[in-house]
């Protein structure tokens, strides 16, 4: 009857606690997973999305692979449920174990993208903003730059109104100019004059004089002031690796560039 299955579940949960306490993870996801589906034969749909998710976690610390299996199990119930803001965040969680656990980038992004899906259909704007800007980063590394581009602009578009984002909008226009610019010289003049056009503030900013100074170098083929500009930008605002990707790329298209250096 329910109640044997109601304390098998609970004999299940406090196994999985002691295993956890023993820092046992697999055992303890075992435990987990074996409450959740109990929890599912009682119809406990919560209780069950729940313990999966305990499974998870007990997985990342063992078994990534396994993690994710119990995740989406978690994901599957919750959409089931029409509780997506949670089932975003588990997105989320999976997208992680693929960056950190598995170096499986085309995976992170399709978990990322979904996350993102999920928060905009809920409203959640400005947590679909930050799922979609990591897409946004590992689709230039991957250089899928028209996916890059699309985000950036649009996520720039949506932020310059905001009188709190407002600040963070250069960046993405900058970074969108970026992607262009490593594909074609022309195209990224075209974009640097319509974000100036769109969001005026932009024009003032170090990150468009800089892309007007490497936009002249690169016309002149003149590989020291490229440098120099680089470098000059560097001393205030500090380059993350993935401008310094991104730059490295254009420098190489530089004739007779092969040194492959920013400094």
């Amino acid at each position: 009857g329910n109640t044997r299955v109601e304390e098998a579940c609970e004999m299940y949960t406090r196994a999985a606690n002691m295993f956890k306490i023993a820092k046992n993870w697999s055992a303890a996801g075992n435990a987990f997973c074996q409450a959740a589906k109990l929890h599912m034969q009682l119809q406990s749909k919560h209780d069950s999305a729940t313990s999966f998710v305990d499974a998870g976690n007990a997985y990342k610390k063992a078994d990534p692979q396994e993690a994710i299996n119990c995740l989406n199990a978690a994901i599957d119930i919750y959409t089931d449920m029409g509780r997506f803001t949670i089932a975003a965040k588990h997105h989320i969680t999976i997208a992680e174990i693929y960056e950190a656990e598995l170096v499986d980038i085309e995976k992170a992004i399709a978990h990322y993208e979904q996350a993102a899906d999920y928060y905009k259909g809920e409203e959640s704007n400005s947590s679909a903003n930050k799922c979609l800007l990591k897409v946004a980063a590992y689709a230039a590394q991957l250089e899928q730059y028209q996916k890059a581009i699309e985000i950036y602009e649009q996520v720039g578009t949506n932020t310059m109104d905001n009188p709190l984002l407002k600040y963070s909008a250069k960046e993405y226009f900058f970074k969108a100019a970026l992607c262009h610019f490593i594909v074609d010289e022309l195209n990224a003049k075209l974009a640097l004059e319509k974000y100036e056009e769109m969001f005026p503030a932009f024009t003032d900013s170090r990150e468009c004089k800089l892309l007007k100074k490497l936009l002249e170098a690169h016309e002149e083929q003149n590989c020291e002031a490229y440098t120099e500009a680089v470098k000059e930008f560097d001393s205030i605002s500090r380059l993350d690796q993935w401008l310094t990707t991104m730059l490295l790329r254009i420098k190489k298209s530089i004739q007779g560039e092969g040194d492959g250096d920013l400094k």
